[in-house]
């Protein structure tokens, strides 16, 4: 450890004299003769040295002295940082004044002379990162996804109908934006509305995040290969001037298929250009049915060059290419699973869904909907882009809709083993007749009937709620009992025919007349109503409604959620008063 005695008593005397101190005090502090300090001046000529010398001096005395300090605490560090900010300062000082300029002393200045700064280059990919995306995808295939990146080598269009939750949109967003990397092309999301093509967005945006903490920003998203990445709703129809491979996601469930289909197709018309069309089945009815199956192909053909196509699952397991050419390919929640996919519980899954809707969510098959009464047809009246239509509505707002006021319907779980209880929140209408807006749906499965009710407590938080209806059937007689408590006026339907016929019938007369809309990624919410049926009480004496096949296992939730909503308002079309409590049995 050094102490003051150690230092030479030399640079102890110059550093003293350059404080202020007297030869004469600096003898009596250092114990040194008054003449010696007078030649140890003059010899080394301690009154010539300048200002920014000596400063410079006893800087590097004391950095010196700090560095070889055994034990440095914090405010030694903290010294020895500031230290060396002077010593840089000091030799900017020294440059400068051995025939230096202005930017010598202030770097901002040379920064400001060199010109315009070049801008950083904005979604940029080393070749590093590039080569980790490319891992990153081929390394997460299953055995179908492999199947489906094989077919786009040598196939121009992949026609797919898929179960629920096998991971294609996930897939596909990470097919075209490894192909957008590498190969520079373009790539086109078309969905029903904008908000489900943004999944697509969503899902590259984490891909490169989490596989090569690549931050990407834009919309579209630009690459520096001149790659655009575009994500449409149906505003694609106003969007002719795109191209790029394209990918239609959800085809069935769009409205207007047959004229969109024309814009799209158009987008990637050259040979270059991949199509992709990736959807869950919907209705028969649905008009992109006949470019599933080829009729669409036969119209205005010559007998002799139509074409009969085999739509068996049996063919088209593997997928097979047929006269239209189209790739088609049927993958079902078992075909999946066969194919690696190890998400799924498949005896689980028979017992939470109905065999109706077990075959239609999961295994590709189309829905019968002519004894429906809310057929695909009526439904699509009510589908919208709503990013695009909705310009009042602000989703991750703390109000996201102001002091505009709404109504929350709920239906419970009825106790079948998967059941999910549902809840909306619609916007209604200003005007007379006008149109309502069903702008949040949930289901809960596996909440009890206290975290239920928190969760429309938190509703009540977020926007102005003027009405609450439940069907108090079950635990729902917990929820309203809880609800009850912070919304006094809720609303209660304990159901009968009677009951539920009033709740179809005016649902029937919003939904008809195109006065109820939701955003067209909303495929469950059109599957629920869909899923209603007319049927006759167990006496045999009086129509009543049930959903799907089975009442037990699932009643389209949140289908009679929006009933029960739209109650608020009879059947004239005007809406009842907030502080009225109905009771219906």
């Amino acid at each position: 450890m050094m102490i003051e005695t150690d230092i030479d008593p030399k640079i102890r005397a110059r550093t003293l004299y350059w404080q202020g101190f007297r030869l004469r005090r600096i003898s009596e502090i250092l114990e040194v003769p008054e003449s010696t300090l007078g030649t140890w001046k003059k010899t080394e000529q301690w009154d010539k040295a300048r200002p920014i010398d000596r400063v410079d001096s006893t800087l590097e005395a004391r950095m010196i002295q700090l560095i070889n300090k055994d034990a440095k605490d914090g405010k030694d560090f903290k010294e020895i940082d500031l230290l060396g900010r002077q010593l840089e300062r000091i030799a900017r000082i020294n440059k400068y004044s051995n025939g230096g300029h202005e930017g010598d002393l202030n770097p901002n200045v040379a920064n400001r002379n060199k010109g315009p700064k070049k801008p950083v280059e904005k979604n940029a990919i080393s070749e590093e990162q590039q080569s980790l995306l490319v891992d990153g995808f081929n390394n997460e295939l299953f055995d179908y996804q492999m199947g489906w990146y094989q077919a786009g080598l040598t196939h121009r269009i992949r026609n797919i109908l898929k179960s629920r939750q096998i991971g294609a949109t996930y897939y596909f967003a990470r097919e075209a934006f490894v192909d957008a990397v590498v190969t520079g092309r373009n790539q086109i999301f078309l969905s029903a509305s904008k908000a489900q093509a943004h999944v697509f967005k969503q899902y590259i945006i984490q891909f490169a995040k989490d596989t090569a903490d690549l931050e990407l920003r834009g919309d579209p998203i630009v690459l520096p290969n001149g790659a655009h990445l575009y994500f449409l709703g149906t505003n694609a129809r106003t969007a002719q001037s795109y191209h790029g491979n394209l990918y239609f996601d959800e085809y069935f469930w769009v409205h207007g298929f047959q004229q969109l289909r024309k814009v799209a197709s158009g987008m990637a018309m050259h040979k270059k250009w991949r199509q992709t069309y990736i959807s869950t089945p919907s209705s028969l009815t649905h008009d992109a049915y006949p470019y599933w199956s080829g009729a669409l192909y036969n119209r205005g053909r010559r007998k002799a060059d139509r074409i009969e196509l085999d739509l068996s699952h049996g063919l088209l397991v593997n997928g097979h290419e047929g006269g239209d050419g189209q790739w088609r390919q049927i993958v079902t929640v078992e075909d999946a699973v066969r194919g690696g996919c190890n998400l799924f519980d498949l005896d689980q899954l028979r017992r939470e869904y109905s065999d109706h809707e077990y075959q239609n969510l999961l295994m590709c098959e189309f829905i019968d909907d002519t004894a429906s009464i809310f057929p695909m047809a009526m439904m699509q009246k009510c589908m919208v882009d709503s990013w695009e239509v909705w310009d009042d509505y602000r989703p991750f707002a703390p109000r996201p809709v102001g002091n505009r006021e709404v109504w929350i319907g709920y239906d419970p779980a009825k106790g079948g083993q998967g059941d999910s209880a549902g809840c909306v929140v619609v916007v209604p209408s200003l005007v007379e007749g006008g149109k309502h807006r069903i702008i949040e749906k949930h289901q809960w499965k596996g909440m009890d009937f206290e975290a239920q009710a928190n969760a429309i407590e938190k509703m009540t938080q977020r926007y102005n709620v003027t009405y609450i209806g439940i069907d108090i059937t079950g635990i729902g007689e917990g929820v309203y009992q809880l609800v009850k408590k912070f919304f006094p006026q809720v609303t209660t339907f304990q159901y009968s025919p009677l009951v539920k016929s009033r709740l179809v019938m005016k649902a029937y007369d919003v939904i008809s007349k195109g006065r109820l809309e939701f955003d067209a990624g909303w495929n469950d919410m059109a599957q629920s109503f869909m899923a209603i049926r007319k049927t006759i009480t167990a006496s045999g004496r009086s129509p009543t409604y049930e959903a799907s096949r089975s009442d037990e296992i699932s009643h389209a939730d949140i289908a009679w959620a929006t009933m029960h909503a739209l109650q608020n308002e009879p059947l004239d079309g005007v809406s009842a008063t907030s502080s009225s409590i109905m009771e219906i049995y």
